[in-house]
């Protein structure tokens, strides 16, 4: 995942604050150079680092802040907050036409996975607003371009237009244009050819086709793994065609992720979306408060909850609430979470979104093999139906009849039990909104403060969710 390097170092650099509890201006300027190192290191354009670093130092330095019982944590404030102003403040919505179609370029260079991303965003906008997207395959030079985009247009029942490799790029557009007018689709997606490098023969066609189409959105898409590199494509993109928004993709790779930092600074253009995967559900809104906060080890407890709930009905999770405020979370619950997890992503994404987690040694490395969830799996799936909704059943024989059951070692049982018990504790304890628990988990340092602000934060929108549906019924 991006920014684990820039995570530890950024990390690292407030630890050595937290020890000292009263600073100094000279304890301040270390941390900055620390900071300013980190995010070079995470390959940030280096104006915007220097920009970064003089406003929180600046902020830094105040009385309120050295003079403060927490200076550590005010330190983490001011750059959570400054983060949040550089990467946009807030997340950038899809310019809509007031007439339909929206029309929607997708340009970018080659290998960025421009394609994919239009079908990502195709697939998100007929899922979540029950919209009737139309793409149009224009990019009539790379090799199996149009068969790509087909072959997604049936996996998320999208259709395409196309006119194969031998038509102008611009007629198949007006052309596709037309047909979309005329079978009133909603979203109209317009794949554009790339190159290895931005030259003058792709942006005079991209420049025709825009004129042609007067689209409602520019999105560029950029791959976040070229680094620096990503900053000035933007940049050339947008001088050319006056981009709309950004679209950063394999954000889930090795990369360092000094892209996202970047992109809207130099450009002053938002990252609108984040693709972390290769499903056509991998596709994200951007959130610059939720990037800060992953960034800075304290997780992203809201996006883990949207995510959740893309695989949960409503009834499901108010049953799975009330389970946990009485305690009768039993092993079926459990089996119906395990598998709604997987559905989600790999685990080690997922628990680097819990408040803390991000930064915990013991799960730096971590790589969860999905056969150990198919064994644990197997474990419960020995459990006799009377055990798996009364948990305080399982003394040592039937144990040892599980493990014979399951295949699995005697200790591994023991240890899967212990850990369902844990969860169940601390699933009571969160549901009766005692945040204790986190800091138990987590320390009382740094770590276990940043977890309880965010679940705080959680819960607090949670509230307001909840207001507003009601004012609505």
């Amino acid at each position: 995942m991006a920014f684990e390097g820039l995570t530890e170092r950024l990390q690292n650099a407030i630890s050595k604050l937290r020890r000292k509890g009263k600073i100094s201006e000279a304890d301040v300027k270390e941390v900055m150079r620390e900071i300013r190192l980190a995010l070079l290191e995470a390959d940030v354009n280096f104006t915007v680092v220097k920009n970064f670093v003089k406003k929180v130092k600046n902020r830094a330095v105040g009385a309120e802040v050295l003079e403060s019982l927490t200076p550590a944590q005010q330190i983490v404030k001011i750059v959570n907050e400054e983060l949040i102003e550089v990467m946009g403040e807030e997340a950038s919505p899809l310019n809509k036409s007031s007439k339909i179609p929206t029309i929607i370029m997708m340009v970018g260079l080659q290998g960025a996975g421009k394609t994919t991303t239009a079908a990502k965003l195709a697939n998100k906008l007929k899922k979540e607003q029950n919209a009737r997207p139309f793409m149009i395959a224009a990019d009539i030079y790379r090799p199996a371009a149009i068969d790509q985009l087909k072959i997604l247009g049936n996996e998320i029942d999208v259709p395409v237009f196309e006119m194969g490799t031998d038509v102008n790029p611009v007629e198949i557009v007006r052309q596709g244009l037309e047909v979309a007018k005329e079978n009133k689709n909603d979203y109209v997606f317009i794949d554009t050819a790339g190159r290895l490098q931005i030259d003058e023969k792709l942006m005079n066609e991209l420049a025709e086709i825009k004129e042609l189409a007067n689209p409602n959105e520019i999105l560029l898409t950029v791959d976040a793994m070229t680094g620096q590199n990503a900053v000035e494509v933007a940049q050339g993109f947008n001088d050319q065609l006056d981009v709309t928004g950004v679209i950063l993709t394999k954000l889930d790779g090795d990369t360092r992720g000094g892209a996202a930092l970047s992109i809207r600074e130099v450009t002053g253009k938002p990252i609108k979306f984040i693709g972390q995967g290769e499903k056509m559900s991998d596709l994200d809104v951007f959130y610059p408060d939720r990037m800060a906060s992953r960034i800075l080890g304290m997780g992203d407890m809201l996006t883990l909850i949207e995510k959740a709930q893309q695989d949960f009905d409503q009834k499901e999770a108010e049953k799975l609430a009330l389970k946990m405020r009485e305690n009768s979370f039993d092993f079926n619950d459990f089996l119906n979470q395990l598998e709604q997890v997987q559905n989600m992503g790999p685990i080690e994404d997922l628990i680097k979104m819990i408040p803390g987690m991000a930064t915990n040694p013991a799960l730096k490395n971590l790589k969860v093999d999905p056969k150990d969830l198919e064994r644990t799996k197997a474990i419960v799936y020995s459990m006799t139906k009377q055990e798996r909704e009364n948990p305080n059943l399982l003394n040592p024989s039937r144990r040892r009849r599980i493990a014979a059951g399951s295949g699995r070692p005697i200790q591994e049982v023991n240890r899967m039990i212990k850990q369902f018990k844990q969860m169940q504790d601390m699933m009571k304890k969160m549901s009766n909104g005692n945040l204790g628990g986190l800091e138990n988990m987590f320390g009382n340092g740094i770590q276990g403060k940043l977890a309880k602000m965010s679940m705080k934060r959680v819960m607090k929108k949670q509230k307001k969710l909840k207001k507003k549906k009601k004012k609505r019924k």
